[in-house]
């Protein structure tokens, strides 16, 4: 699975113009499933962004993960992560999980996270939607558990 994970001050997810998820200060996290992922992944893949220590502690060092803050995640589908682009200018989205299974196991794992403790916000899967947030840092960092 991949994911993007940025640290951020707010984050919310429109639809057609509603809000259907938001957070507050924690993580925005755009999640990808790829071809031959399992629940697997997905739970590993929660597993070290809830332990990642990208959150500032008092003296203003990243020491912190998500964990042992009261920060909350949105976390939305996103299958442009599985972008291939070695090749034209037109990116392939092969590598990336089925519809089914993306589904599924972007479901997965924002229930893995919310099993950790997190409160965990969602996106709609396969939706058209207007993400918007503020970045706290900035701080983006890039996941793959194939890597």
């Amino acid at each position: 699975m991949r994911a993007l994970i940025q640290r951020v001050r707010e984050a919310r997810v429109e639809v057609d113009g509603t809000v259907i998820g938001a957070c507050g200060a924690g993580l925005m996290i755009l999640i990808c499933a790829m071809q031959g992922d399992t629940e697997t992944e997905a739970e590993a893949l929660a597993a070290k962004i809830y332990k990642l220590r990208i959150f500032r502690d008092a003296g203003g060092k990243m020491n912190l993960a998500l964990k042992d803050t009261v920060g909350a995640a949105l976390v939305v589908s996103q299958f442009t992560l599985a972008a291939d682009t070695r090749s034209g200018n037109r990116p392939g989205f092969s590598q990336a999980a089925g519809p089914e299974a993306g589904e599924r196991l972007y479901s997965h794992f924002a229930e893995s996270l919310r099993s950790l403790g997190v409160q965990v916000e969602t996106g709609a899967f396969g939706a058209d939607m207007a993400v918007h947030l503020v970045n706290d840092g900035p701080v983006t960092i890039w996941l793959d558990t194939a890597a």
